[in-house]
């Protein structure tokens, strides 16, 4: 298995990532940081942020004064609901402006209409909260941000300009030159400090609220619970077709050859054939049987989630101490996830561990199933090594779970998984 890096190594890799965000090239690479682009981004987002400010400020203050002048006409109103729109229009290009120093794009809040044509998507806008957070935050930006700009591009670039252009004839001017000269090395860093503090800012604002997404959030839940149930629900139909059908059928015609074998006269060939063709079908019953139970166990949905780890880890090939103490049934999405996150665990442990005992413990503590399962193997899972552990993932998520590992090198490896029973 791979070992999992140590913290050097972790150190290295991320100084060789690319940075993302302009703060990141400051604070990887204070000394490199002057050679890249990053400077150069900085200085550009803030220029077209006070440019950009300044035409703003000057077209919705005409806007609204023309609006309130105009208010006794239908045009006035018309004019007024622009500037209240205005914050739409204004973070869209802010967004847009961030890339400049952040390359992660920033998601829009708002959502699709709820009924096409322009009076739609009016009903639409004036009823989300994002879109008043985004008529404040161009309040904020139009009256402070873009200022805040014009102050830091002028400390950090005029300032030591105009100390350095000092008359050079005045003998008490040469200390300010000397300042000048010590503070324009800064300016990079002064202008992508700023510069990284007001995209984060920028960000910090304009981000959806959880409760704007709530809606598409829940169903997304919703349909990938339903996807889980329909799983589960083929698993047993297949399981019960298995046991029902095909395995029943298996088990008559054993009994057919068992009684041709009877009839046959003892040491022919025949009843050598009878007999080996019984043994075969004996086989096939077996392998049915545990294919049946790996499709969904029929001790999982007849005695519950104890019953089911006990039946499986006594077939294990590894010894696997079980202590599974659980006060009722859980709901059945809960003891399949919990159910199959052992039989994977356990199928890792055995397969790639090299481990010679495991352990299974769960407990129910404020309606949430703790389960846990040790190894004593060599440790490194990688869920990048193809060993199950993203298929885990995904379906513990499914649930509405959460699954830890801790897998260091050398041993042992622990996964831990909490379940919401409700």
């Amino acid at each position: 298995m791979r070992a999992l890096p140590t913290e050097a190594g972790r150190v290295a890799y991320l100084l060789r990532v690319p940075s993302r965000t302009a703060w990141q090239a400051l604070a990887q690479h204070p000394l490199g940081f002057l050679a890249s682009a990053w400077p150069w981004r900085a200085l550009v987002y803030l220029l077209s942020g006070v440019v950009f400010g300044a035409i703003a400020l000057v077209t919705l203050l005409t806007m609204a004064v023309a609006g309130l002048v105009s208010l006794v006409v239908v045009v006035g109103a018309g004019l007024l609901l622009a500037v209240a729109l205005s914050g739409i229009v204004v973070t869209r290009i802010e967004r847009r402006r961030l890339r400049l120093v952040d390359l992660d794009p920033a998601p829009d809040p708002h959502r699709a209409p709820d009924r096409p044509g322009p009076r739609g998507w009016l009903e639409t806008r004036l009823r989300e909260s994002a879109t008043w957070r985004e008529l404040g935050f161009t309040a904020v930006s139009l009256t402070a941000l873009w200022w805040m700009d014009l102050l830091v591009l002028g400390f950090a670039l005029a300032l030591p300009v105009l100390l350095m252009t000092s008359p050079m004839d005045d003998p008490d001017a040469w200390p300010w030159l000397v300042i000048g000269l010590c503070l324009l090395p800064a300016a990079p860093y002064t202008i992508t400090a700023w510069a990284g503090a007001r995209a984060a800012l920028t960000r910090l604002i304009l981000a959806p609220r959880d409760g704007e997404l709530g809606r598409e959030l829940t169903e997304v839940r919703a349909s990938r619970a339903r996807l889980v149930d329909a799983f589960d629900a083929e698993r047993r139909r297949i399981e019960r077709d298995l046991h029902d059908g095909a395995q029943q059928r298996l088990v008559s015609i054993n009994v057919m050859l068992g009684l041709a074998g009877l009839d046959a006269e003892p040491g022919s060939p025949v009843a050598r054939q009878l007999a080996l063709a019984q043994s075969e079908v004996t086989l096939a019953v077996g392998e049915l049987r545990e294919l049946s139970r790996g499709v969904h166990p029929k001790a999982l949905t007849d005695h519950g989630l104890d019953a089911a780890v006990g039946n499986l880890t006594s077939r294990s090939a590894l010894p696997v101490t079980v202590d599974i103490r659980l006060p009722y049934r859980l709901p059945m999405a809960v003891e399949s996830t919990g159910y199959f996150v052992v039989a994977e665990a356990l199928a890792n442990a055995t397969k790639h561990s090299r481990a010679t005992q495991a352990e299974v413990h769960a407990r129910l503590e404020a309606d949430v199933l703790t389960l846990t399962v040790r190894d004593n193997g060599v440790g490194g899972a990688d869920p990048a090594a193809g060993t199950g552990l993203v298929g885990l993932a995904d379906r513990v998520a499914a649930a509405d779970g959460r699954l830890r590992i801790s897998s260091p090198a050398g041993g042992p490896t622990l996964l831990r998984v909490e379940l919401p029973c409700r």
